[in-house]
């Protein structure tokens, strides 16, 4: 913030939760008391504006949007604000700085002196390699060349090494400090299952564990949204479908009910990302494997903003990693760009596929160094490797029959076949397609008896991913061998693999439900009766004035704030003050009330 408020150029990368808004907002603030005008703030959605801004407002910070929901009465009153140097933070988005009529506005306030800082929120947009890549960000980098003098801040919570140069590059920032905070979530505990039946795996989870929490569902496709979102509602948890393919007033109304009410499940696709401030989601699970880390640590990251315990629950299957490959295969991308792209699956299937600390691999993922035991190891005692240490099995041999088989079968028939098929002939199953192509008469049919069809399918995955298969896209993905393959078959590769399994606990119990729930309170604090009365009264009174105000009930007070409240039971003005989330804005507008509610 030092560094910015003086001036200087900054790529700041912190994860989500982290306080990166306040990076740019108290510099904005410091600034343009200090005469430098107004700081805009390029953010890539319209909900995201309305609510930061709201925020702002809130708190007593002069800020405002500029997008296509105003009118044009109120464009014209706020343009009329901005040159007068009225504003402290103005929002707007990508394809709006880059209009050649704000720019000439923006190159108005700058010749007076009146045009501050520049923060480029969720930068890796700029990036080709970052996880939602906006095509509109590029043209960012005339910010630079337009008005060198404004100093700029370009902010993300998910950035590799790849990533961060190439917004870098092209922002023109090569010659800005760089703060990397600590990637850690330590609130959020990291579970990862093997795929069976997904639909139910995920009910079991949400009524074990988040019964009337609110938590986000990510999904691949549009149907699966629907179809998990009213299986959830029939079974009486309240859910809403996101995606790209709704009407637009649905999906906006299903948006801000999320953020407004308390309890809500919101089962969506990707389309439901960036700007999800809400705090005391409980949880985000996700049905099907995203495409990389970075995807997976962002959607992640929107659990647990108050600092509270919070889940992180995935389930993952062969398809999973045969329909990232296919997509990736299938892309009219160039090879060098596909290559990086399965690098990053690869490293998403390793995280669910080994055995260590996921943590570590997360924060070793984006270069965080380790601190290890004694062992050598990084234990972080939340995820559920951690806590449950599972077992070890040498796939190498599994792994050497199942490609002999795939050879054997191409030898025999002269066609491929998919990974059931070919399970079938290694565990010896006689079906009517075994049967139909003459597989039984196969060397390898039934060599591989001993292994379950779980432990196959893991070994699979794994040859998938370091390349010793590859997936047929044209051919009904069916599996073929490659040159890679040799290096197994002759045992000069070992595939040492974790024993499967569909649990949806990561405690050795089994029971992290009555954990989870034993820390009711983002605050971590037990309140008596009466404060649990006092709590609930406040909570009602938020309900009500955020509604009046349309802003999302945290934006008032956060939970945290009211649990502070709801145990000190203050009789006076002055025994609010100190109690974090009251600053003398907020007591000034609500303080009295507070009281009055409090008093009830």
């Amino acid at each position: 913030m030092r560094h910015v408020a003086n001036g200087g150029d900054a790529l700041v990368l912190m994860p989500t939760g982290g306080g990166k808004s306040l990076c740019y907002q108290i510099p904005a603030i410091a600034r343009q008391q200090a005469g430098h005008g107004v700081t805009v703030v390029v953010s890539p959605l319209i909900a995201l504006m309305h609510d930061q801004v709201g925020a702002l407002l809130e708190a007593g910070v002069n800020a405002a949007y500029l997008n296509s929901s105003l009118s044009s009465d109120e464009n014209f009153a706020l343009e009329k604000r901005l040159m007068a140097g009225e504003v402290t933070l103005l929002y707007a988005a990508p394809e709006r700085v880059t209009n050649l009529r704000f720019l000439a506005q923006l190159d108005s306030l700058n010749e007076r002196g009146l045009l501050s800082l520049f923060a480029i929120d969720e930068a890796h947009c700029v990036s080709q390699w970052g996880h939602d890549f906006r095509p509109e960000y590029r043209a960012l980098s005339l910010l630079h060349e337009r008005f060198a003098n404004v100093p700029r801040i370009a902010l993300t919570a998910t950035a590799d090494d790849i990533t961060r140069a190439d917004i870098l590059t092209h922002l023109q920032l090569e010659q800005a400090a760089v703060f990397v905070s600590s990637f850690d979530r330590p609130n959020i505990r990291y579970r990862l299952v093997e795929k069976k039946d997904p639909t139910q795996q995920l009910l079991r989870f949400i009524q074990n564990e988040h019964e009337g929490d609110a938590g986000i569902v990510y999904c691949q496709s549009r149907n699966k949204v629907e179809t998990i979102a009213q299986t959830l509602c029939d079974k009486g948890i309240a859910a809403l479908p996101y995606h790209a393919g709704l009407d637009a007033k649905v999906r906006q109304h299903n948006h801000d009910r999320f953020l407004r009410e308390d309890g809500l499940v919101m089962v969506a696709t990707i389309a439901f990302g960036m700007g999800i401030d809400k705090p005391d989601v409980r949880f985000v699970a996700h049905v099907d494997m995203p495409k990389n880390i970075e995807a997976y640590y962002q959607e992640t990251g929107r659990a647990g903003r108050d600092g509270a315990p919070a889940d992180a629950w995935m389930s993952y299957g062969l398809q999973d990693v045969v329909n990232q490959r296919r997509m990736i295969d299938e892309s009219p991308a160039g090879e060098d760009f596909k290559s990086i792209l399965r690098g990053k699956l690869d490293a998403l299937l390793s995280l669910a596929e080994q055995a260590d600390c996921r943590r570590g691999r997360l924060l070793s993922y984006f270069g965080e160094k380790l601190n290890l035991n004694s062992e050598g190891k990084y234990v972080c005692g939340n995820c559920d490797n951690c806590l449950d240490q599972p077992n070890l099995w040498d796939g190498t041999d599994a792994a050497r029959k199942l490609l002999s088989t795939i050879y054997r079968v191409q030898q025999h028939s002269g066609i491929s076949f998919g990974a059931g098929h070919l399970m079938d002939i290694l565990r010896g199953k006689k079906t009517d397609k075994v049967d139909q192509f003459g597989h039984h008469t196969l060397s390898t049919f039934g060599v591989g008896a001993t292994y379950s069809e779980a432990q196959l399918r893991s070994v699979l995955r794994q040859l998938i991913a370091i390349g010793a298969l590859n997936i047929n896209a044209a051919e009904f993905n069916t599996l073929q061998l490659n040159d890679a393959s040799r290096a197994v078959l002759k045992g000069e590769v070992n595939i040492v693999l974790r024993e499967a399994t569909a649990a949806t606990t990561s405690s050795a119990n089994g029971k992290r439900g009555a954990t989870a729930k034993s820390k009711i309170t983002p605050a971590h604090v037990q309140l008596n009766a009466a404060a649990e009365q006092r709590l609930a009264a406040l909570k009602a009174w938020r309900f009500e004035v955020a509604r009046e105000h349309n802003l999302p009930a945290y934006v008032i007070f956060h939970d945290a704030t009211l649990i502070a409240i709801a145990e000190r039971n203050p009789q006076a003005m002055d025994e609010l003050e100190g109690i974090s989330g009251i600053g003398a804005k907020k007591l000034e507008a609500y303080g009295a009330e507070v009281l009055r509610v409090a008093r009830c």
